[in-house]
């Protein structure tokens, strides 16, 4: 933590230039008072309308665009993905921003609707986050209204929340705009947070800046955790202490997979979608030590009777003739002890200690 807080000057500089690509009508500078944020779920699922046992699936940076464009993304990979999870059948998908290669270009989100037409044919649940990739192009606001006429339900909106069942929230949130506790977003979530359902096992958090990661020293800096997400992480840090609910979250930005544990709280980065993959300098806190790269993949969650059961399905070999998956990483979420029930959640420290010892790594 010592070293992302010493990076915090630069990584004030990189928000800035992550946000210039909007021209003078900043992402960041959008008003947000405005917005709906209104208090419970802005979507919700009974228990009977989910198929037992309940299972949703998190991956980031797909950059949907013209299929003639093999340098910012690999088409193929990435429609073989969104095939992949059609097949599986999730409650829902929970997608880490950076849906577009460019925001400002219709086409890109009329790719994005052609190429996901089996998700709507398997009626899957569909939840993406902001990216910075969403605001690329000279206005901003023009941006927000692709993205919004791409998921109408979701107008006049920027965060939101979904409730899985009785048992899993999602917290949509968009890392573009300024997650500060006193923000209208920051204010928003903790109200969120605070009266979530006392069914509430687990809340699982999506934006695309990650707000825990490996820091790099040589290649991809501008990617390492700003000030606006390091915030985050903090706030998150004092909510997960007084939540009956355990917190996962999940960030794209860096087109590869990492896991950790910081405050009792689960940081994923999952930008496998299919953009341009980065190679990662691992650092020991990070979970998954593995050099394979690159690393298309995402993230499986099923729900059981007291816990989260998480695999990393990776694409083995991106230019093999017929693409397949391969389980890289497994981990499980213990849900914190309920009153009156055997203690079997793992908290604190054995909690580290668990996620540790259940974690399968190929180095």
């Amino acid at each position: 933590m010592a070293v992302q807080n010493r990076l915090a000057c630069l990584a004030i500089c990189t928000f800035s230039l992550a946000v210039a690509a909007c021209g003078q009508n900043h992402a960041a500078d959008l008003p947000t008072s405005q917005l709906l944020s209104e208090s419970g779920p802005t979507f919700r699922a009974s228990d009977g309308e989910l198929k037992a046992p309940v299972k949703f699936i998190t991956y980031g940076d797909q950059r949907f665009t013209d299929g003639a464009n093999v340098t910012a993304t690999d088409p193929r990979v990435r429609k073989w993905l969104v095939d992949k999870l059609a097949s599986e059948r999730p409650a829902a998908l929970l997608l880490n921003g950076d849906v577009p290669l460019a925001g400002n270009v219709a086409n890109d989100y009329l790719v994005y609707k052609n190429e996901t037409q089996p998700w709507r044919e398997a009626h899957i649940r569909v939840f993406p986050a902001l990216g910075n990739h969403e605001f690329h192009g000279p206005d901003a606001q023009q941006c927000l209204e692709n993205w919004w006429n791409a998921f109408p339900e979701l107008r006049n909106r920027r965060w939101y929340s979904a409730q899985l069942g009785s048992r899993i929230y999602n917290i949509a949130l968009d890392s573009d705009a300024s997650l500060a506790a006193d923000s209208d977003q920051g204010r928003w979530l903790t109200k969120q947070i605070k009266e979530l359902p006392a069914t509430v096992d687990f809340v699982v958090l999506s934006l695309h800046h990650p707000p825990v990661a490996d820091i790099q020293t040589h290649i991809e800096v501008d990617h390492n955790p700003r000030p606006n997400e390091i915030a985050l992480r903090d706030q998150l840090t004092k909510l997960a202490a007084q939540s009956h609910a355990r917190f996962i979250v999940s960030a794209g930005h860096i087109h590869n997979y990492e896991r950790h544990v910081e405050g009792d709280v689960v940081y994923l980065v999952s930008g496998g979608g299919g953009a341009k993959p980065y190679y990662v300098e691992r650092t020991k806190g990070d979970l998954y030590q593995s050099n394979l790269f690159p690393n298309y993949h995402y993230v499986e969650f099923v729900l059981e009777s007291d816990r989260l059961r998480a695999t990393m399905y990776r694409v083995i070999d991106p230019e093999a003739g017929t693409l397949a998956v391969e389980v890289k990483d497994t981990f499980e979420v213990m849900r914190k002890p309920r009153e009156g029930t055997a203690a079997r959640a793992v908290s604190g420290a054995q909690g580290v200690a668990q996620w540790r010892r259940q974690s399968q790594l190929s180095r």
